[in-house]
């Protein structure tokens, strides 16, 4: 059975899309690798998001049935959903008013532990042959047999008529002046 933590912070000051961009960045990876890559983000929202997988981190191994090995957690989910937002008055010009939304975030990072991979026999795929010889990894397939006379003649036949209708299909007449 794996172990799964999750940390929430509320009431973050951003956007939940300018959240969702970083998030998208570390879903699916090791933590390890996702630390790094929140640690070297240009995003501001990267530092706040970089506590939450830390405490993420923490609340997994605090739980029981943990390995105790931190290598084999991966972020398993992340999200940002939208919070409360915060609506302030911008004075404009002649007389008017400008509405100001601060918008504010939930983030939630999920990890958990990988499941130990077990080896198995691979067993070789139905109808290979043990002595058939495989193409070289990199090279290029065989080549197919070429087109028929009839399908060329339908292809030209057809593209003679794509000719015709890009014309606009009308025929133009020239006016006689008087």
């Amino acid at each position: 059975m794996a172990v799964q933590a999750h940390a929430t912070a509320k009431y973050v000051r951003t956007s939940a899309q300018k959240a969702g961009l970083v998030l998208d960045l570390i879903r699916g990876r090791d933590v390890n690798a996702a630390l790094a890559t929140l640690r070297f983000a240009r995003k501001g929202v990267a530092r706040d998001i970089e506590k939450v997988l830390r405490s993420a981190i923490a609340n997994a191994s605090q739980k029981d049935g943990f390995g105790g090995d931190v290598e084999r957690l991966f972020v398993n989910a992340c999200y940002a959903n939208q919070g409360p937002s915060q609506k302030r008055i911008r004075p404009a010009p002649m007389g008017r008013a400008f509405r100001v939304v601060k918008r504010t975030a939930h983030l939630t990072v999920q990890v958990s532990e990988r499941p130990e991979h077990i080896a198995q026999p691979v067993a070789p795929a139905p109808g290979a042959a043990e002595g058939a010889p495989k193409r070289p990894r990199g090279a290029k397939p065989k080549a197919r047999p070429k087109a028929t006379a009839k399908k060329t003649a339908r292809t030209k036949a057809t593209g003679a008529r794509k000719t015709a209708a890009a014309g606009g299909g009308r025929k133009k007449t020239a006016k006689a002046k008087s």
